[in-house]
């Protein structure tokens, strides 16, 4: 009920994002039933119909794409300060996100089976339609039940299960590791680090309350004023041993004035000396992770290479006819390389463009793609992918696609819408990510032109990049191909 009432209440964007999503699931959905009627109208070929099966993973896993980044982007999900005091923690907010998400999704499986049985002129009653060939619509057969239930519910559940994943509540990582080793009270094992002399007055993690108070019931037993003057003197050491960290008024009646390194020094320990619950609905700030640009080098070094082997081992493939499986299995390391080193080619174009003496623009342009790496760098790569792959559709085939039909075109542009949208819908999530920073410049003076231009910038260098990159990637691929 949670998740209607968020969906009911949620802005027209938001709408219109999720009907994005049930879209996609829609078309996905229908290509399924086709590969599932082509099966039926020929038991005689499994080999033909697991290849129409298997080009549809392609549009599917564009769906789940479009799918959890459309579930990043919603506001009505996203963790906010006080929502667990009524039940609405992170876990419970990223159930709330797979159900819409699953529901979004559900609702174009049914509009993609009111679609086939009408296709089939099963509603009708009358006679199949003539802009889907027979074959996909296994026109006099009757529809096995689960085998349609199944392939309807594959979307949704690989969509929420995909949001699940990718918004599952995630403990904030140490800093730093123990050595292994003995620890407190003579315990053995994988524990926190040794706490050293004044470590209860370091970076604020104790307050001198404590130590008042245990002054205080040192005092009032031992009833001297020697005892006194010895439990000050022994608290005052530990906190000089602690680096001077902490300071009573009653220990230093002048504190020097801090600087504005001390001051920042103490803000930063403040904020790192807070406990883990004080805000427990706000997200751990996500680092640049660009660790993933080796890694995306090297698949699509074995992607290139699968697919040169494989492409001249074989016949290159004419209009009627498919590329080999291995081809196929070289396209997907490719595009799958392209994924994950988008993250890392971003970061590394925010970095060119602060090189060699940058001015104010150059540094906003270049410091804006630094810090948007992870959220526009890969759908950036899985862009690049399809525009290869669509390059090399075309230079194999010279325009001609396989005898697909209707069905081909539907898929094409299925993975090109989805993974354009999903671009989109990064982008604008980013740009309203750093909107308090857009208006803090705004404030402070700066002019609107030097934003557009940054902009500009950012299109430009991103476009100088990942431009030449496809083209070489796709010239890669489709050379294996054409021979």
């Amino acid at each position: 009920m949670l998740a209607l009432r968020l969906t009911r209440t949620a802005h027209l964007a938001v709408h219109l994002r999720r009907l994005l999503v049930a879209v996609a699931s829609a078309g996905t959905g229908f290509l399924l039933l086709s590969a599932l009627g082509y099966a039926l109208s020929h038991p005689d070929t499994p080999g033909a119909a697991a290849l129409r099966l298997a080009w549809c993973a392609a549009p599917l896993a564009a769906a789940v794409h479009l799918a959890v980044t459309v579930a990043r982007t919603d506001p009505g999900t996203r963790p906010r300060s006080g929502l667990s005091a009524i039940g609405l923690g992170p876990g419970r907010l990223m159930a709330v996100s797979a159900t819409t998400t699953a529901l979004a999704a559900a609702l174009g499986s049914v509009a993609a089976l009111f679609l086939y049985l009408h296709l089939r002129g099963d509603l009708t009653g009358g006679p199949p339609s003539g802009r889907v060939s027979a074959d996909a619509l296994a026109v006099g057969q009757s529809l096995p039940a689960p085998a349609v239930l199944t392939l309807l519910v594959l979307v949704p559940a690989l969509a929420s299960a995909a949001v699940a994943q990718a918004l599952r509540p995630r403990d904030p990582r140490p800093t730093t590791t123990a050595p292994r080793g003995y620890g407190r009270f003579g315990a053995y094992g994988w524990g926190k680090t040794r706490e050293t002399f004044g470590a209860y007055g370091r970076f604020g993690s104790r307050t001198t309350t404590g130590a008042v108070t245990a002054d205080s019931r040192a005092d009032m037993a031992a009833g001297s004023r020697a005892d006194m003057a010895a439990g000050s003197r022994a608290a005052g050491a530990a906190r000089v041993g602690a680096g001077g960290a902490l300071r009573t008024q009653a220990s230093d009646p002048h504190p020097p004035t801090p600087t504005p390194t001390d001051s920042t020094t103490q803000t930063l320990g403040t904020v790192t000396s807070a406990p883990p619950d004080a805000t427990p609905d706000t997200p751990a700030p996500r680092p640049q992770n660009t660790t993933t640009l080796p890694w995306g080098i090297a698949v699509l070094a074995a992607g290139l290479t699968v697919e040169t082997y494989t492409g001249n081992a074989s016949p290159a493939p004419t209009p009627g006819t498919a590329p080999s499986a291995g081809v196929l299995i070289g396209w997907a390391l490719t595009a799958l390389g392209l994924a994950l080193a988008g993250p890392g080619l971003t970061h590394l174009c925010g970095r060119l463009l602060q090189a060699a003496r940058p001015g104010a623009l150059r540094l906003l342009a270049g410091r804006v793609l630094m810090e948007e790496s992870h959220r526009i760098g890969r759908p950036l790569g899985v862009v690049a992918a399809v525009a290869a792959a669509a390059y090399v559709a075309a230079t194999v085939y010279d325009g001609d696609g396989p005898a697909f039909g209707p069905l081909a075109t539907l898929g094409a542009l299925l993975v090109a819408g989805c993974t354009v949208a999903t671009l989109l819908t990064a982008a604008v999530a980013a740009k309203h990510a750093r909107a308090d920073t857009t208006d803090a410049l705004l404030r402070l003076g700066a002019p609107r032109a030097t934003l557009r231009g940054a902009a500009a910038a950012r299109a430009a260098a991103l476009l100088a990049l990942f431009g030449p990159l496809t083209l070489v990637v796709a010239v890669l691929a489709a050379l294996p191909l054409d021979h």
